[in-house]
């Protein structure tokens, strides 16, 4: 049997165990892991995960169109495909992120003054967006705006990172408006105390953190300026390890990430077994070459 027709008969019969070892709509690339190596008495091999984009959008129920405010951040909630992550836009730029828990969402959110165009676009695991949402437009008369005359916002272009369990998680925020020192309040949503932070001036703001347990955490940032003019941001932290990168920054730089990969390891034993019909189906395959050779 030909070193290429093994080769080419082993694949075939992993791409069977693989297919079937793995969820539907994904597809196994049959590529072993050598750098770095797998876990001894293992073979390693890439699966890479596709599937369409949602189908299916949020929807906002409030606040109702045409609504004005004197206070923020306000609720933002509504109706949602059960699993997604939910991001607000407002003005364009995201203004928050949580998870699509049983059916609905609802988040906190900051206004700008003056009017603001909200809208919700879903993302899946892979970080395909579905439909945008109905527009609501509200209004914001801010009341200390005329008393300090200069507006704060927070943002980030994440809605949603992830880092292992016990790795630091580095959360980039642009921070804009108000006057310095700022003072940031941050609940992490792991039942941590809030972590308190100091700011001199606006701009790029690096928050960390460290998760212990693996699990899905909804962050709640603050900052106030020396005048007492406050921004609120609230975004989906994930300790898994799984997600890589984040549907925010998909969003932001409208790319769309179609498929992921993970290492998917055979014990030896399994790899061995499926050789076995790779070998007799070889040696069938030598045997006919043989006699046509004969002939």
């Amino acid at each position: 049997m030909s070193v290429k027709l093994k080769s080419v008969l082993s694949s075939i019969l992993l791409s069977l165990c693989i297919t079937v070892c793995l969820p539907a709509n994904t597809f196994a690339a049959i590529t072993p892991i050598a750098d770095p190596p797998p876990q001894q008495g293992s073979y390693g091999f890439e699966a890479t995960k596709t599937q369409p984009p949602p189908t299916q959008g949020a929807t906002i129920s409030i606040p109702s169109n045409g609504t004005t405010f004197t206070t923020s951040p306000i609720t933002v909630s509504g109706i949602c495909p059960t699993g997604l992550l939910v991001e607000v836009d407002d003005n364009g730029v995201m203004d928050g992120a949580i998870n699509c828990t049983n059916g609905s969402f609802s988040l906190q959110v900051g206004l700008y003054p003056g009017q603001n165009v909200l809208t919700v676009t879903v993302y899946d695991d892979l970080n395909q967006a579905g439909p945008v949402s109905n527009t609501v437009t509200v209004t914001y008369n801010n009341p200390n705006l005329a008393t300090f005359g200069e507006f704060i916002t927070l943002t980030s272009a994440y809605g949603q990172m992830g880092a292992d369990p016990g790795s630091t998680l580095t959360w980039p925020l642009q921070l804009s408006g108000g006057t310095g020192p700022y003072a940031f309040s941050i609940d992490w949503g792991d039942g941590k105390p809030k972590e308190l932070k100091s700011q001199p001036t606006s701009g790029v703001v690096n928050i960390t953190h460290i998760y212990t347990t693996a699990g899905i955490y909804h962050v709640s940032i603050q900052v106030t300026d020396v005048n007492g003019a406050s921004a609120f941001l609230q975004v989906v932290a994930v300790a898994n390890g799984s997600i890589k990168t984040s549907t925010g920054a998909a969003a932001s730089s409208g790319t769309v990430k179609t498929s992921s990969t993970k290492v998917l390891l055979l014990p030896t034993i399994v790899v061995f077994l499926l050789l076995i019909p790779s070998f007799w189906l070889g040696r069938l395959s030598q045997a006919s070459s043989s006699k046509k050779k004969h002939h």
